[in-house]
């Protein structure tokens, strides 16, 4: 094994691209369980708010929005009980952060919704939705953060 320059024995360096062995491989089966079953979840939420918000082709998809924008506030909401108030849990970063939001969100309705609009001819709209859509996520996902966090700061008394 190899030593660092003060003697003592250096570290393996672990990339997360590194192929798994066969006993993480065995480990990870139960997370992929759990993204499949909040992606499930999650698709299934998204389909129903596409069937109740309906749009042609030269308008905004305001389900796409609703989606992407409400998805992004409850990750930062989630967020913050999941890494600084829940004790850990192997299953629950997983299936909600990356199976039931992942499934719920979409970006690549979002990104053929902009095409659908350019092709339309409105290229205003598809320029305002495309700036517009992240901007509302990334807006709404620091409210999120900002709402958990203030729910859960200790409350001091004043006298």
């Amino acid at each position: 094994m190899d030593e660092t320059p003060d003697g003592m024995p250096a570290q393996e360096s672990v990339s997360p691209f590194d192929v798994p062995t066969a006993p993480e491989k065995e480990r990870i089966w139960d997370l992929c369980l759990a993204i499949a079953a909040g992606g499930a979840l999650g698709g299934a939420a998204r389909y129903g708010l596409n069937v109740l918000i309906i749009h042609d082709a030269d308008e905004i998809p305001w389900s796409t929005l609703l989606e992407n924008v409400l998805g992004s506030f409850v990750l930062g909401f989630v967020m913050v009980y999941l890494v600084d108030v829940w004790r850990p849990n192997r299953y629950l970063r997983p299936f909600l952060g990356v199976g039931v939001l992942g499934g719920f969100t979409t970006f690549s309705a979002f990104a053929l919704e902009t095409r659908d609009l350019l092709a339309e001819g409105e290229a205003l709209l598809a320029l305002l939705y495309w700036i517009g859509s992240p901007a509302l996520g990334l807006t709404a996902a620091a409210a999120g953060t900002i709402a958990a966090t203030a729910l859960t700061r200790p409350r001091t008394r004043t006298s």
